[in-house]
């Protein structure tokens, strides 16, 4: 005779043989009780090799513009009128930081589009065209009557007495330049020293275009086309100059080519007879 609870654990090898059929599936219920779920090799929400090529692309790109923005080149340029200063563009010393991106004068330019390494443009010029002269590095002050109302004392100490300060972003706004320009055919811009002509714009786009690269710079953007070379030089720090030696601004490129960032102050002249 059996006891009334039969316990597979503890049956003796005699019984065991002779119920099978009763001690198997205890056992097999036990088991499941006490042991741990199966674990697979792999869940079938683990990520596969495949899945993850997206997010080494995408890192490999953060990567290439990460190494453009360290290695860019940073220059200074100061404004002409500190009084309504941008706390967002200027740091606390009164000067405006701006970053020449490295694809843009370099091989990378062709990774993302941009025709600065290939350009036959800017044509460059010696240091020497900004040596001291009898003013600064003009030989005479800027004009006397300046066109859009532009400020003469700001024109004066830009043009002829700086290499790398500006007026402040936006002083276009406040001058009687969109007021006065005519949107419907090309404009030349003089210098502000010589009157010779310097730019001619727009060309090859329309005055809406040119307007909304300069609002969103902050100054006038002109364009290889737009530069009357025989007047105007780019040195190699980007510097861009008169070959009579008044500071314009500075070349800083983006991925469509040469952008040359120019003072209003440096353009406002009136043609000389």
């Amino acid at each position: 005779a059996f006891p009334c609870h039969v316990d597979a654990c503890h049956v003796d090898q005699e019984h065991r043989r002779e119920f099978p059929i009763l001690l198997l599936p205890a056992a097999s219920s036990l088991h499941t009780r006490l042991s741990p779920p199966r674990r697979t090799m792999r869940s079938k929400h683990a990520p596969t090799l495949l899945s993850l090529a997206p997010l080494f692309v995408l890192a490999l790109l953060l990567g290439v513009v990460a190494l453009a923005t360290v290695r860019s080149g940073w220059q200074q340029q100061q404004v002409g009128a500190p009084s309504i200063l941008s706390s967002r563009t200027y740091g606390p010393d009164g000067t405006l930081s701006v970053r020449r991106p490295l694809y843009a004068r370099s091989g990378l330019g062709k990774l993302f589009g941009g025709s600065a390494a290939t350009s036959q443009y800017p044509i460059m010029g010696d240091e020497d065209i900004m040596s001291q002269k009898e003013h600064g590095t003009t030989m005479k002050p800027v004009q006397m009557e300046l066109k859009y109302g532009c400020d003469r004392n700001t024109a004066d100490r830009i043009c002829c007495f700086n290499r790398h300060y500006a007026e402040h972003s936006g002083y276009f706004r406040t001058t009687k330049w969109l007021n006065e320009v005519d949107r419907t055919t090309e404009t030349t811009y003089f210098d502000s020293v010589t009157g010779k002509p310097l730019f001619v714009a727009p060309r090859g786009r329309s005055f809406e275009d040119f307007l909304r690269e300069s609002e969103v710079h902050g100054w006038p953007s002109f364009r290889d086309e737009e530069v009357v070379w025989e007047n105007v030089r780019v040195l190699r720090d980007g510097e861009t100059v008169s070959v009579d030696g008044t500071h314009l601004g500075h070349n800083l490129p983006d991925v469509k080519g040469n952008r040359y960032c120019i003072n209003l102050v440096s353009v406002a002249g009136s043609p000389t007879v």
